[in-house]
């Protein structure tokens, strides 16, 4: 099968995204530190299950940290931390953050 008809027809090479769901959690909460994992699902598009382990990573690499706030969670983005692929280590979070976001 053509690779344009596949995308034209929303085939299987309609279905990638340059970015992981693990930068698609960090933009959202990134862009507002006091939502809901249930509101990260909903903005990314995955279970409320993946997104609480998605999180748990970015906690293990240190990327975030959890602040627990009466009833509800707030995220602090470690913005300094290195990007973890060879190809751009030489970059940080918070510069990826940026980029996304169209912040200079």
């Amino acid at each position: 099968m053509n690779a344009k008809k596949s995308m034209k027809n929303g085939g299987p090479a309609a279905n990638w995204t340059y970015l992981t769901n693990h930068t698609h959690v960090l933009i959202c909460l990134a862009q507002d530190s006091e939502l809901t994992l249930r509101d990260v699902s909903t903005k990314v598009g995955i279970t409320e299950r993946a997104v609480q382990r998605i999180v748990a990573d970015l906690e293990v690499a240190g990327v975030l940290t959890r602040h627990r706030e009466g009833r509800n969670n707030r995220y602090k983005i470690n913005r300094n931390s290195k990007l973890r692929h060879n190809v751009e280590s030489h970059r940080t979070v918070g510069g990826l953050i940026n980029y996304v976001l169209g912040k200079t």
